[in-house]
C-alpha cells in the first residue's frame, strides 16, 4: 500500500526553507518521494491524506529521556520512588511513558539511564510489537563512581539495591562496566565524568567525578565494541578532559570556554544543553526553603550560564540537539518540546531548532530517520499551524498527526 501525504508546507530537516504545496509518498515504512506535490502527483492506487493546513516535519527526536521516572515536581522522588517499586512494574509504567511520548510527536528517544535493563526491554517490547511507543536507544545503567552523581548517599546503612546504579572505580572497573552495559543489551554507554560542586559554586561550579584513566578507558572500550558515548557533564576542565577522552555528546554542560567549544568543533561533539531541566530545577530549588544556600546559588548560576554558553555554542557551529531530561522533574510527552521552544528562546531559527530536535537527533541515534527525503523511513508529523510563525504549536498533541514507519499513531479510544 502506498500512501500520498499532500500538505500545505513540508520542512524535511535538512535545514533548507520550507517547501509549499509539498507531498510525501510513503510505500511500506519508508519515504519513496518528497517535494513539490505538483512533482510527485497522484500515483496510481495510492491512498491520499489531505492536509492543506499542515507543516509536515519530520518525527521528533528527544536525545536525553529517563522512561523509567515519573517525572514528579518533587526532585527527590525519583530516586524514592523507584526502591517502592518492583522493576516489572518500572517496565510497564514506562512502557505509559513511551506511549505518551510518541503520541506528542517524538517518534525516537535516548533513554540515559534506567534501573535493571527497563528499559533495554522495553526497547526490545517496542521493536516486537508487544506495546507501542517510540524508537528507543537505551544505556542500561549509567556508569558512575563509588558516591558518584548516579550513586548518591542518603540510605541508612542497612540498605542495598540490586541493579539501581552501575558504581565503578578505576579504569579495569569502568572497562568491566561498559561490557556488562552491553552484554545487558545497551545501544550505547552513559557516564558521568563530572558534576556538580556546590560548596563554593562562585569559584568552582563543577569538579571531577571520574578521573581521566577512568574516562579514557570507558571511551576506548565503548568505541572498541562500535557504540558511543553520552557523558554527564556541569563544565570546565573535566569537561574537556570528557572531550578529550573522546566522549561523543555532552550533557548539560553550562561552563565552555571557547578553546572547548573549538575542540568540540573539530572533534565532531555534540552538545545536548538540556536547558528546560535546567530551568524548572533553577526554579524549584529558589522556590524550596529547604535548598542548601551553595545549591540554590549554583541554580542560580547555572542558569544564567546556560543561555551564554548556548549561544557561543551556535555561533562557534557545535552541532546541538534536543534533550529535554524528561522524566526528572518533567513529565513525559507534555513537556518534551519545551526544549524546542527554548531553543529558539537561546537564538535559534524556529527552522534550526527543528533540525535540532530532528536530524541531528537522529544522527545521534544512528536511526534512518530525521529527515523527509526518499529512503529514509517514514517517521512524520503533522502539525496544524505553522511552526516555523509559533513554534509552541508542537507541543499541543491536538495539533498533531503522527506517523511511524508510515503508519499513523492513534489514541486509544477512551
Amino acid at each position: 500500500m502506498r500512501t500520498l501525504l499532500r500538505v500545505g508546507q513540508m520542512v524535511d530537516g535538512t535545514g533548507s526553507g520550507p517547501i509549499r504545496d509539498a507531498a510525501i509518498l510513503i510505500e511500506g515504512e519508508r519515504i519513496v518521494a518528497a517535494g513539490r506535490s505538483a512533482d510527485i502527483g497522484m500515483p496510481d492506487g495510492a491512498r491520499v491524506i489531505e492536509a492543506p493546513a499542515a507543516t509536515a516535519i519530520p518525527g521528533l527526536v528527544d536525545v536525553h529521556v529517563h522512561l523509567s521516572y515519573s517525572g514528579s515536581p518533587d526532585k527527590r522522588a525519583f530516586r524514592a520512588e523507584l526502591v517502592e517499586m518492583s522493576y516489572p512494574l518500572v517496565a510497564l509504567r514506562a512502557a505509559e511513558n513511551a506511549r505518551n511520548t510518541l503520541l506528542h510527536g517524538f517518534t525516537s528517544v535516548r533513554d540515559m539511564h534506567a534501573p535493571g535493563g527497563t528499559i533495554i526491554d522495553l526497547r526490545d517490547a517496542v521493536n516486537r510489537g508487544y506495546v507501542e511507543g517510540p524508537r528507543i536507544k537505551a544505556c542500561g545503567m549509567g556508569l558512575t563512581v563509588t558516591g558518584g552523581h548516579m550513586d548518591q548517599p542518603g540510605w541508612g546503612d542497612h540498605a542495598s539495591f540490586l541493579d539501581m546504579t552501575y558504581p565503578c572505580d578505576g579504569p579495569i572497573a569502568f572497562r568491566a562496566g561498559v561490557r556488562a552495559q552491553l552484554k545487558r543489551g545497551a545501544d550505547f554507554i552513559k557516564l558521568n565524568p563530572c558534576v556538580s560542586f556546590r560548596k563554593d559554586p562562585d569559584t568552582k561550579p563543577y569538579r571531577f567525578e571520574m578521573n581521566i584513566d577512568e574516562i579514557r578507558a570507558a571511551c576506548e572500550e565503548a568505541h572498541e565494541q562500535g557504540v558511543h558515548v553520552g557523558a554527564h557533564t556541569s563544565g570546565g576542565p573535566p569537561l574537556r578532559a570528557a572531550i578529550e577522552a573522546g566522549c561523543d555528546t555532552v550533557e548539560h554542560a553550562h561552563w565552555i570556554d571557547d578553546a572547548t567549544l573549538e575542540l568540540m568543533v573539530k572533534r565532531g561533539t555534540y552538545l545536548v544543553p538540556t536547558l528546560l531541566v535546567n530551568k524548572t530545577s533553577s526554579a524549584a530549588a529558589a522556590a524550596d526553603p529547604e535548598t542548601p544556600r551553595g545549591s540554590k546559588r549554583w541554580a542560580e548560576l547555572s542558569e544564567k550560564a546556560m543561555w551564554e554558553r548556548l549561544d557561543r555554542a551556535r555561533r562557534a557551529g557545535v552541532k546541538v540537539a534536543a534533550g529535554s531530561d524528561a522524566g526528572f522533574m518533567l513529565e513525559h510527552g507534555t513537556t518534551n518540546a519545551g526544549e524546542i521552544e527554548l531553543l529558539v528562546e537561546g537564538g535559534y531559527s524556529p527552522l534550526e531548532a527543528i533540525c535540532a530536535a530532528t536530524a541531528t537527533g537522529a544522527d545521534i541515534l544512528e536511526i534512518d530517520a530525521g529527515r523527509l527525503i526518499a529512503g529514509k523511513l517514514a517517521d512524520i508529523v503533522l502539525v496544524s499551524g505553522d511552526p516555523l510563525v509559533d513554534i509552541s504549536v508542537l507541543r499541543r498533541r491536538e495539533n498533531l498527526r503522527v506517523f511511524k514507519g508510515g503508519r499513523e499513531v492513534r489514541a486509544p479510544a477512551a
